[in-house]
């Protein structure tokens, strides 16, 4: 069974009681400046090309910079551990998300995670995968917002501005949905920052090309 503990100390039951607060895993200003990342010195840096083999109209019409900043961008690198290939490890410290290879090798890649109070540290699985996913806003983001003169809808359809972006993985405990999710983001500078509310976000160029590494089942070790 998954064991989370939040970052700093709070429980995290604390932050699932919120609710749908951290299932909709909206962009907010980051609270602090990006931490210089420990990169590795990588092995084979991988091409950020259009992937020309897009079945979705909706790849094609991403359009603008979708790269995160260059220190957080796709690369290969020598990455020893003793978890298998095909696990996803998550490094919440220093923003970067490991997807373990053969042969002691990963593919490492910039990520944004939880701001203060919304940070988590587990072992959990990836329950579903889901291009172009809807978003369901809490009814309290509704109503704050609402309040404020900003209407949103009570469903958005994938789609261009979508805060879940081009896709998304769907982190489970067993049979429970934790409510966190690794997703895609049209706000690629925020990758390497502490701005999300808990979700693990990724420009929309590598949480695409993770999508088609990952399956169903994949063990997820947040640290």
């Amino acid at each position: 069974m998954m064991q989370l503990s939040a970052v700093p100390v709070r429980p995290l039951m604390l932050a699932l009681a919120a609710g749908l607060v951290l299932s909709a895993c909206v962009s907010s200003k980051p609270v602090e400046p990006p931490k210089p990342p420990v990169v590795e010195k990588p092995v084979k840096p991988l091409s950020y090309l259009p992937d020309d083999t897009a079945d979705d109209a909706r790849d094609l019409n991403l359009v603008g910079d979708q790269l995160p900043p260059e220190p957080f961008r796709r690369a290969e690198i020598d990455f020893p551990t003793e978890e298998p290939a095909g696990t996803v490890i998550i490094d919440t410290s220093e923003k970067h998300l490991y997807l373990v290879e053969e042969g002691g090798k990963a593919l490492r890649y910039g990520v944004g995670v939880g701001r203060q109070g919304f940070s988590w540290k587990g072992t959990v699985e990836i329950g579903s995968r889901q291009k172009w996913p809807r978003w369901f806003p809490p009814k309290e983001m509704i109503a704050r917002e609402a309040a404020r003169g900003h209407n949103i809808p009570d469903m958005m359809e994938g789609q261009i501005g979508n805060p879940l972006g081009a896709r998304a993985l769907y982190l489970y405990d067993g049979p429970k949905d934790t409510l966190f999710r690794i997703h895609g983001t049209f706000d690629p500078k925020s990758i390497g920052t502490n701005a999300s509310s808990g979700c693990i976000r990724m420009a929309n160029a590598d949480v695409m090309d993770l999508y088609e590494r990952v399956k169903v089942g994949a063990r997820v070790v947040v640290r």
